[in-house]
């Protein structure tokens, strides 16, 4: 099954917008009630006219809390609505707060909004997400330099194998074959004896993601052993480790492609998606322009 791929906008929501939507979120909305609808819903909480209602209460979830539990969380709910309450009352009465400015930049944020989703339906209708290999390839060559290695890499065949298995001795000599020799009697191995494997000759793990667990774990000579062994084994008072290094890069050294190929693939995807809003906005602007639609005045 594929996955499917989100599609960020490029378009920057400052922290304005932000604090202000979670202002509004936090925002209650009533209903005028009957007076049955009332005795059926008693207020537990008011502030001035704002009130809470036990019906409220049930957007707090408690399934699955004791009773005692679930107290203290509806509780702990009521006073964080009175103390909201509370903070909107005040804010409401203080003189610093331009009231036509707000409004002003709830327009703002509202339009942005609307900008927001209208591009973000354009791009799922538009933009195609598949970047050709070719472009891949040559942005690689191009910032070859901007992929330096944070961390050692490597391709690497790792298999775990309990200390008293039969298979130990034939496993061991045929890891020190070379890459390709004998790789399905080594897999064998892997799928019936092993607790343990990782045999994707392709692809570039790093290092540590591949110790860990291991009596390699944290070791602080990992270069020197990446550069003097071909089949490192190590053991603990149960399991035997082998890590076959069929090639390896260092910090600071350029990680080939493979490792750096999905970075690619999303840098160049996003720069298709700005591309893509800045060609509809300037065709916008073009209709626009061609049917008088707006002035300049000076």
């Amino acid at each position: 099954m594929k996955k499917i791929k989100s599609i960020n906008l490029p378009l920057k929501i400052n922290n304005c917008w932000i604090l202000l939507l979670i202002f509004l979120s936090s925002c209650d909305l009533f209903q005028f009630k009957s007076s049955s609808e009332e005795e059926d819903d008693p207020v537990v909480a008011s502030v001035d006219q704002q009130m809470l209602r036990k019906s409220d209460l049930k957007l707090v979830n408690t399934s699955g809390l004791s009773s005692l539990d679930s107290s203290n969380i509806i509780e702990r709910y009521i006073q964080s609505w009175i103390r909201k309450q509370l903070m909107i009352k005040e804010a409401s009465k203080a003189k610093l707060i331009d009231e036509s400015e707000i409004n002003r930049k709830l327009l703002d944020y509202k339009y942005a909004l609307m900008v927001y989703e209208f591009e973000k339906d354009y791009l799922e209708k538009n933009l195609d997400t598949q970047i050709p290999e070719q472009e891949i390839e040559a942005y690689y060559e191009l910032n070859r330099d901007n992929f330096t290695l944070k961390e050692i890499i490597a391709r690497v065949n790792f298999l775990k194998l309990e200390r008293n298995n039969p298979q130990n001795r034939n496993l061991e000599r045929l890891l020190r074959l070379a890459e390709g020799e004998q790789e399905s009697a080594i897999q064998k191995i892997a799928l019936e004896q092993a607790t343990n494997y990782f045999l994707e000759n392709a692809v570039w793990v790093k290092i540590d993601d591949i110790v860990i667990n291991t009596p390699l774990a944290g070791n602080s000579n990992m270069v020197g052993l990446l550069r003097n062994n071909k089949l490192i084994t190590v053991e603990d008072e149960r399991y035997k480790y082998y890590f076959r290094i069929l090639e390896y890069k260092l910090e600071d050294q350029t990680p080939p492609l493979e490792f750096v190929r999905d970075e690619i693939t999303k840098i160049l995807l996003n720069k298709k998606r700005i591309q893509l809003v800045e060609e509809l906005q300037k065709e916008i602007y073009n209709r626009a322009l061609e049917n008088n639609a707006f002035k300049i005045y000076e």
